[in-house]
């Protein structure tokens, strides 16, 4: 069955040119011009990934980003005319999965969703069984797409489970924000560097007392701090 994309975008020729092109692209494609109506179709189900416009006209569009992430944390990918990088920042610590700032190429956004939700699914044929690290302190199950430290599950974005699963499975080495971008991202993305830092704050938030899994390498990057167990 094909993934459900609903599209939020207040903007008629834009939602309906974004509608089209991602059913080329064999999803299903459902579209509303408020964020009322988004959070209530959230709130149904059926709804894989959602692309959303933050400048919509009745709701603040971090609340229907919210919404999402309450209904069993659906995959985001954040269209906006905002180019600050603190709206960026913002949208991230939110738990946006990607952002693309308006204007931009229909074919740019599909790939985009594309990417996620082939992060968000994984492949499970072939896949090793549960990992750990740390004598156990972390412990990463690529089949079931979970990780756990000190036995508790931790709720990751697909982003995020994408940069503690590459950096643990390159044992100590260091990884730069730009190739941390194409590690996770699947694509270059300008300027997308810069909001690495708040995808690992937010990773290291969520790890809790053991944010210190993730090791910074001060004018470099990251890398993991933990060696894997035998």
């Amino acid at each position: 069955m094909a993934d459900a994309v609903l599209i939020v975008e207040d903007e008629r020729e834009l939602r309906d040119l974004l509608r089209r092109y991602l059913e080329r692209a064999g999803l299903t494609a459902r579209t509303t011009p408020l964020g009322a109506e988004a959070i209530r179709l959230l709130g149904e189900g059926g709804v894989d990934l959602v692309v959303l416009d933050l400048g919509l006209p009745d709701v603040d569009g971090l609340d229907v980003l919210a919404a999402a992430r309450a209904a069993g944390g659906v995959p985001t990918v954040v269209l906006t005319a905002r180019s600050a990088v603190e709206d960026r920042i913002r949208g991230l610590q939110q738990g946006a999965d990607d952002y693309v700032t308006k204007p931009f190429s229909p074919t740019e956004l599909v790939l985009r969703v594309q990417a996620v939700l082939h992060r968000l699914h994984g492949t499970d044929g072939g896949a090793p069984g549960p990992v750990s690290y740390g004598r156990g302190r972390l412990r990463i199950d690529e089949a079931r797409h979970q990780a756990q430290v000190s036995g508790q599950v931790v709720d990751l974005t697909p982003t995020e489970w994408g940069l503690l699963t590459a950096m643990a499975g390159a044992q100590g080495r260091v990884f730069s924000r730009y190739e941390l971008v194409n590690r996770v991202r699947g694509y270059e993305f300008a300027g997308y560097e810069r909001t690495i830092d708040s995808h690992i704050k937010n990773l290291r938030r969520k790890l809790d007392d053991h944010g210190d899994i993730i090791a910074t390498v001060l004018g470099v990057g990251y890398r993991m701090a933990l060696r894997r167990d035998p």
